[in-house]
């Protein structure tokens, strides 16, 4: 019996598509559900990524804000480009994301109900991720030879304090702030099936800024993703997914805040090709176990558009 390759343009482009659950910038990243983001991909494609997400709940761009009972929606969108490349002969993927994001609702702020509505463009992230044991790296005619392969990756991804600041308000869309998040993934595939778990931490810079003259600081938060995804066929996939994230402790001017985070999410992603260069991806998430600022519900749609290695 002779085994066929898929059709070229059905090698895994759909793995670059990113996830983008509300701004991906500041904190909010450590809750953001991304399957795939470790699967091997062929060097030398680009992708153009553009994505909408409705949020709605105890929702905010940044969780440890000192407001309660928050009852707030989002609507974000995204643009993001992404290469992959070989550094040396590892396979790696460099991504540029820019998000936009409108915000309203209400919520208790020092004991009093406060009102908000607030937009603009949020803080810009870079991203920069490495397959460090697996697989070296592969053109898209070795790939289509070779297949998917297990991968151990890590990353590093810098959010730039660019986005929507005024200091004089509580809630904005950028955190005025660094941050750093460096992760490590696997990916291991069992035919159709691939499972994936990452672990990652962020620290973040101060912002010196908050409510005028204050500084607030913020302890590292660490999290936890695990994805279970299913192959219906080449660039269609289905995934389920959940992730954990633990810390986060804010200090103002010297005093500690109860706002330690605890939380759960999980959720659910489907990725439908439309051809050779384009396809969709749908997801959809909630808070299953929330302490601090994860008490809500997300959905999204994103289109992705690759070219490049040949196709």
């Amino acid at each position: 019996m002779t085994i066929q390759s898929p059709p070229r343009w059905a090698i895994r482009s759909d793995t670059i598509i990113v996830c983008l659950l509300l701004f991906c910038a500041g904190n909010t990243a450590a809750q953001s559900l991304e399957p795939r983001a470790y699967a091997d991909t062929p060097v030398g494609l680009n992708f153009l990524v553009a994505g909408y997400a409705y949020s709605e709940g105890d929702v905010l761009p940044d969780p440890a804000l000192p407001l309660e009972e928050a009852n707030i929606s989002i609507d974000a969108l995204v643009a993001a480009y992404v290469r992959t490349l070989a550094l040396g002969n590892r396979a790696a993927k460099f991504e540029v994301i820019a998000p936009w994001a409108t915000a309203s609702g209400t919520a208790t702020y020092a004991g009093e109900p406060a009102s908000l509505e607030v937009s603009g463009f949020g803080d810009p992230r870079l991203r920069l991720s490495v397959n460090l044991f697996g697989d070296s790296a592969r053109t898209l005619p070795q790939f289509i030879k070779m297949g998917q392969r297990p991968v151990v990756g890590a990353s590093l991804a810098v959010t730039l304090p660019a986005g929507q600041y005024d200091n004089d308000k509580v809630v904005n869309i950028g955190t005025n702030r660094w941050s750093v998040k460096g992760e490590l993934g696997v990916s291991k595939p069992f035919g159709k099936i691939t499972t994936e778990l990452a672990a990652a931490v962020t620290v973040f810079g101060d912002n010196d800024e908050f409510l005028v003259t204050n500084v607030r600081e913020q302890a590292p938060l660490y999290s936890l993703q695990m994805h279970l995804i299913y192959e219906f066929r080449p660039a269609l996939w289905g995934a389920v997914s959940g992730t954990w994230y633990h810390g986060g402790r804010t200090t103002v001017s010297g005093v500690r805040g109860n706002d330690l985070q605890d939380n759960f999410r999980a959720g659910a992603a489907l990725a439908v090709p439309l051809n050779k260069k384009n396809s969709l991806k749908f997801y959809a998430d909630t808070g299953v176990s929330t302490r601090i600022g994860g008490d809500f519900n997300t959905v999204g749609i994103a289109w992705q558009h690759r070219w490049g290695a040949a196709l």
